[in-house]
């Protein structure tokens, strides 16, 4: 009963920092709503995006995490005095729905000589995911500072040291301590659901891993969390790079507009795709502009004029609707906009 309580007000604090960092991501999302950037997938440009949408699903993933944890407090929102086995030989079950609300706590279902530990497996999971996200966040923003990217970096202040032996680094140092922190919850996770399979009523093979396991994956995720709350409010962004590298693979990125363009007019897809490849690589490796290509190239203009290529490689086509994913996000869950 005594885990119980430490683990609901442990849950309690976890929430409150959850809930400062929700509020500090939701505001950059907002601030950088309409700023294109490249979006990628196996690490390749895809299609644009902004870094707002970016902001958008990291804040959508951590209201799933405060779910999740909310859900763990109230699992282990119980307590028992059921006896050696669960059985209440030598007290009665009166006594125990007394002391649970004294406690403001229900009694547990049934118990054995202890509360099942299903209970604390299911708040250290919690605490895993929100590590994992809190991962996911992290090595997005080590990517992104990155020499050769630079879309974002850490905060770096007056007389800061990046390096000893470098002194023109800047490395993002706390979103890779947080992305090595994450695997300790993980870890501990797998320890706690080892901890479900006891002997019997009971024994004690949980109970040296729980003293370690309980209070420093507790104490572990709230500094994860407000470290990153950290980052993500000093967060350097630069727009102006994350515009240029849009543009640096020569509008190849938006040869799947111009793909579906040539089908709507009636050519085949295996032939629309043999046109567009064969343009758009060349343009990806810096031999030309894909939109210059496109307007001087025969079997194009047979079907497309100079006018509707313009409008095929504008940028605003695949941003048309960012209003309406952050208002869909909003909506799903809770939270009123900015």
């Amino acid at each position: 009963t005594g885990t119980s309580l430490q683990i609901v007000e442990s849950g309690e604090i976890l929430k409150s920092d959850l809930k400062i960092l929700l509020e500090t991501i939701k505001r950059r999302a907002y601030e950088f709503k309409h700023t294109p950037m490249m979006g990628r997938t196996h690490g390749i440009h895809a299609e644009p995006i902004t870094f707002g949408l970016r902001l958008l699903s990291w804040f959508a993933q951590l209201k799933r995490d405060m779910t999740r944890l909310e859900s763990a407090i109230k699992t282990n929102s119980v307590g028992k005095m059921s006896g050696a086995v669960g059985t209440y030989a030598n007290l009665h079950p009166d006594l125990e729905r007394y002391m649970c609300d004294e406690l403001k706590i229900k009694p547990d279902e049934i118990s054995t000589q202890i509360i099942s530990r299903d209970r604390h497996a299911e708040y250290l999971l919690a605490l895993a995911q929100i590590g994992a996200t809190i991962d996911r966040i992290s090595t997005a923003l080590r990517t992104g500072q990155r020499t050769e990217i630079g879309e974002v970096e850490e905060a770096f202040g007056k007389g800061q040291t990046g390096s000893s032996a470098m002194p023109h680094k800047k490395n993002p140092k706390t979103s890779e301590q947080l992305c090595g922190l994450s695997r300790l919850l993980r870890s501990n996770a797998l320890v706690a659901l080892e901890n479900v399979a006891l002997w019997d009523e009971r024994d004690i093979s949980h109970s040296s891993v729980e003293r370690i396991i309980l209070p420093d994956s507790s104490i572990l995720t709230s500094y994860m969390l407000r470290k990153l709350n950290k980052i993500i409010s000093g967060l350097v962004v630069h727009k102006e790079r994350m515009r240029e590298i849009i543009d640096i693979t020569g509008g190849a990125v938006f040869s799947g507009r111009l793909l579906v363009s040539l089908m709507s007019r009636g050519l085949s897809r295996s032939k629309s795709y043999e046109i567009v490849q064969r343009l758009a690589i060349p343009a990806s490796k810096g031999m030309g502009i894909l939109k210059d290509m496109a307007k001087n190239d025969q079997e194009v203009q047979e079907v497309l004029s100079n006018a509707e290529l313009d409008s095929i490689f504008d940028l605003s086509y695949y941003l048309r609707y960012v209003d309406s994913i952050f208002m869909k996000v909003m909506e799903e869950t809770n939270e009123e906009a900015i």
